[in-house]
């Protein structure tokens, strides 16, 4: 298991492009709330860490992941942003719940993102238990919050990034 070898929340800052001037949502899931807040403030915090403006951060909750990507229409439909980062806990239990709840968020999610062009961001955590999701909102694991956060802003800034006609993105074709 990859997790068991290293906090994988942990980035290079020197990489990172600025969020100075971007825009954000966060939408959060209520259901398993200890986890989705840890994750959310730590998503939060690295957004304004790297230039992100508080009040350029639109955040909402929505009452359990299922919910996420209707979350985050809500907040397309309303607000000018260059990514959403969608912030849930979906526990492993007795039955395969757990599996068509992650499925439809993922689904939702990518979806969302490419009809609208705006990166929508999974932030769901998927454990098997409490304990596993503890450590992967800011136990021994580091906190998906962050990685959320980063994600977003690298996303943010490519989709800028790309636009720009004199620079090539990635590799050279052609050449």
């Amino acid at each position: 298991m990859a997790s068991a070898l290293k906090n994988l929340s942990q980035y290079d800052d020197s990489t990172l492009p600025s969020a100075e001037g971007l825009k954000f949502g966060i939408v959060v899931s209520e259901w398993n709330q200890e986890i989705t807040h840890a994750l959310y403030e730590a998503c939060f915090d690295t957004l304004v860490k790297h230039g992100a403006k508080p009040e350029d951060i639109e955040t909402i909750q929505v009452p359990g992941a299922f919910e996420l990507p209707s979350g985050a229409k809500l907040l397309l439909s309303n607000f000018k942003l260059d990514a959403v980062v969608c912030i849930g806990c979906v526990i492993k239990g007795e039955t395969k719940h757990d599996e068509y709840i992650s499925n439809a968020v993922a689904t939702g999610l990518m979806g969302l993102g490419v009809a609208s062009g705006i990166p929508c961001i999974f932030g769901v955590l998927t454990p098997n238990t409490y304990e596993q999701a503890k450590e992967r909102a800011g136990g021994k694991h580091g906190n998906k919050g962050v990685e959320g956060a980063v994600t977003a802003i690298r996303m943010a800034a490519l989709k800028y990034e790309v636009k720009k006609p004199a620079k090539s993105v990635g590799f050279r074709t052609g050449q």
